[in-house]
């Protein structure tokens, strides 16, 4: 599935859940995809019908983690998720935190990595008041993205 605007990431969502499908839905930066993103990603997937997820743009990535990131851009970051096969959508966000976006969403399932205290988890409350649950999934160690940009770093001094 291409990467979807707004409107049609809601209107896609909408059809998921009158279909009687649970909308899994996460959000994140993913600059440099590595195990540990493939494997969230698909325990997320596990947890419904269908997995959104909704990626930083440029522009929020630089407000949150510095002038230095994101290494690739947002169009190609969403391109790269769009192709696995645990991604059923993907839509970027420009706000520093989505709940704007999980607002649009709706979806049953909030899934974040388990490095987030549950009562910091944003949107939690949007989606616990229409019945649906947050989960939050451990990381797989040995992986992050800071720990790849180190290791290039490092073999090019």
């Amino acid at each position: 599935m291409p990467v979807l605007t707004r409107p049609d990431a809601a209107g896609w969502a909408a059809r998921i859940r009158a279909a009687g499908q649970r909308l899994v839905f996460t959000n994140g930066v993913f600059d440099l995809l590595h195990p540990g993103h493939v494997r969230y990603l698909a325990e997320a997937r596990a947890l419904g019908d269908a997995l959104v997820v909704a990626v930083n743009s440029d522009r929020s990535v630089r407000a949150i983690k510095g002038p230095s990131r994101p290494i690739n851009p947002e169009a190609d970051r969403a391109e790269v998720l769009s192709a696995l096969s645990s991604v059923d959508a993907v839509v970027v966000f420009d706000e520093d935190d989505p709940r704007a976006i999980i607002a649009e969403i709706q979806p049953d399932v909030l899934v974040k990595g388990a490095d987030w205290a549950a009562d910091r988890i944003v949107g939690r409350d949007v989606v616990e008041a229409r019945g649906g649950r947050v989960v939050r999934i451990a990381f797989a160690p040995g992986f992050s993205t800071t720990s790849m940009i180190e290791r290039i770093r490092d073999r090019g001094r």
